[in-house]
């Protein structure tokens, strides 16, 4: 049965000081822990009902599982209802991307719904490296593994100085603007980064800088903006159409 100190760390690892403390990050819920157990990403112990523990645990033989009942699931979860599982599974190394493909880049975009969103725009078009500014949202908030929906199995996320890495790119760097060039219009490029901001303060002057092409999604109505993932989903769209 799960202990008393493992129902701590878990509590624990909702905040970033301990996430970075123990290098550790949760995925909660059915979906995005079944998404980690058939992906490549390490996970050794499992705390879970005793009826995801009976429908799993000889297809995943290898793994330490833990039971535990549905009350204290849902008392550690970050979770509004967590009935079947938690796992504990420790930070990976990253490698930055460098002018290969098309890169994701995002400045300030704080909201964790919104990053966890993207993350899974982002893996719905083959994107699988996402570099963000250190005040955008920690990519691992329970919040936004949760809002991945499994895609952050497949997409990998730096937080960077992003000043820093926009610098040293070659490669264009396609930024989205209110009075840019309409992305329907727009010749896009195989090697390319595509920079998003967030919906209060858009591009910030600094990044602005390092924008090679500015683009827009051409608006028909009267609203003031999108969100910043549907935008991405958009935009992303009109990149796949070219290449």
């Amino acid at each position: 049965m799960i202990s008393k100190n493992q129902l701590k760390l878990i509590r624990q690892l909702g905040q970033k000081k301990y996430r970075k403390q123990y290098n550790q990050y949760l995925v909660q819920g059915e979906k995005n822990v079944l998404e980690l157990l058939n992906s490549p990403i390490t996970c050794n112990t499992v705390f879970a009902t005793d009826t995801f523990i009976d429908r799993y645990q000889s297809e995943y033989s290898s793994l330490n599982f833990i039971a535990a009942d549905q009350e204290q699931l849902t008392k550690v979860s970050t979770l509004v209802s967590n009935n079947a599982a938690i796992a504990i599974v420790d930070m990976p190394s990253v490698q930055l991307p460098r002018n290969e493909g098309l890169i994701l880049a995002l400045d300030g975009v704080s909201d964790p719904g919104n990053l966890g969103t993207i993350i899974r725009v982002a893996d719905w078009y083959g994107i699988k490296h996402i570099v963000a500014s250190q005040d955008s949202a920690d990519p691992y908030n329970p919040k936004v593994i949760s809002a991945t929906m499994g895609s952050f199995v497949r997409v990998q996320v730096s937080q960077v100085d992003l000043l820093e890495y926009l610098q040293n790119i070659t490669s264009p760097i396609y930024g989205a603007f209110l009075n840019g060039e309409s992305v329907h219009t727009t010749q896009f490029t195989q090697n390319a980064v595509l920079l998003m901001g967030s919906e209060s303060h858009g591009i910030r002057p600094l990044c602005e800088k390092f924008v090679s092409h500015k683009i827009t999604i051409p608006a028909y109505g009267a609203a003031e903006s999108l969100n910043v993932a549907m935008a991405t989903g958009i935009i992303l769209d009109n990149f796949k159409r070219q290449i």
